[in-house]
């Protein structure tokens, strides 16, 4: 059986609550818990809705503020979501990194502590399946020039921290999340429908495991039990690998709409993880990616969809 704390009547941390990642999580775990927030809240309107929903929210740059002034001392579990891609090293540096650490240390008495980082750390390896000791690499430069490296450094400051305040900690590297309110294939749609180009890398397939919001909150209780001192670090997407190719060929069925690919070795390229450490740790993923992608068109741009798959 797989190990896994009991979310009822917690106090959580979420670092980061403005995320499309973060927004079903908040919503799932509301209800039974005791939810904090803590961002900058430059837009006002995210504040309120969150407060809304029972949200306590503080507003903190997690690069300069004294957190430990701010946050409550008596949080069980911390969920850090945080990320920033202004483009400026030294500022994204400064809030994901440094960030992070400086998080750790205001949250020191906490029972676990989830960082969620990214499969961009991986150098692309030319669709050998990624695994948790593969070779790191600048991968994202191409569209986001900080994100790979900011992430890469915040995961070495994260486990710095960990060991040194003694925090149990475990680092989830995401691959491609998604789900109700939307994701990397929607984007995909939209640009079908509007005739861009999808750039994709040369070497075919580009695959990635696209991880449903049902299943990255279903596994939560499970990472916060395999957290530890040492810093786990554990892939985290969806158990079967599938394509950037096959899953708009998937939306050219339900829609009708064709993609214009752009080979370019300036795109991404596969990065498909191996998924053993993962299915030990938290178990196999549910949401099929198809039934997965129905639901999230249905939802989000229904009128985008032939008629037979309309909601």
């Amino acid at each position: 059986m797989i190990p896994h704390v009991a979310l009822k009547e917690q106090k959580i941390l979420i670092a980061g609550p403005t995320s499309q990642v973060a927004a079903p999580v908040i919503d799932a775990l509301r209800t039974d818990n005791t939810l904090y927030a803590i961002a900058r809240f430059s837009d006002e309107a995210q504040r309120l809705a969150l407060e809304a929903k029972g949200v306590h929210c503080l507003r903190a740059d997690l690069a300069t503020d004294d957190l430990a002034a701010l946050i409550p001392d008596d949080i069980d579990y911390v969920l850090n979501y945080a990320v920033v891609k202004s483009g400026d090293f030294a500022y994204d540096l400064k809030v994901n990194a440094e960030g992070a650490g400086r998080l750790i240390a205001a949250c020191r008495g906490v029972k676990a502590f989830v960082h969620f980082s990214s499969t961009a750390v991986y150098e692309y390896a030319k669709g050998e399946l990624c695994r948790e000791d593969s070779a790191l690499g600048d991968n994202h430069r191409a569209m986001f020039p900080t994100y790979s490296i900011s992430k890469i450094a915040a995961e070495s400051v994260v486990r710095f921290a960990a060991e040194t305040f003694e925090v149990p900690v475990v680092i989830a590297r995401l691959s491609v999340p998604y789900g109700d309110n939307g994701g990397w294939p929607l984007f995909h749609l939209q640009m079908m429908q509007a005739g861009v180009q999808i750039d994709i890398h040369p070497d075919r397939p580009n695959a990635y495991n696209l991880l449903h919001s049902c299943d990255y909150i279903e596994k939560i209780p499970a990472l916060l039990a395999s957290a530890s001192p040492q810093a786990v670090t554990v892939n985290f997407g969806g158990s079967v690998a599938t394509s950037v190719e096959e899953w708009c060929g998937y939306l050219t069925e339900i829609s009708g709409f064709e993609p214009i690919f752009n080979e370019t070795p300036a795109a991404f390229g596969t990065l498909a993880i191996d998924t053993e450490k993962m299915h030990e740790l938290l178990g196999p993923t549910r949401v099929d990616w198809r039934e997965g992608i129905l639901s999230m068109i249905q939802k989000m741009a229904p009128g985008l969809l032939k008629p037979a798959y309309r909601p």
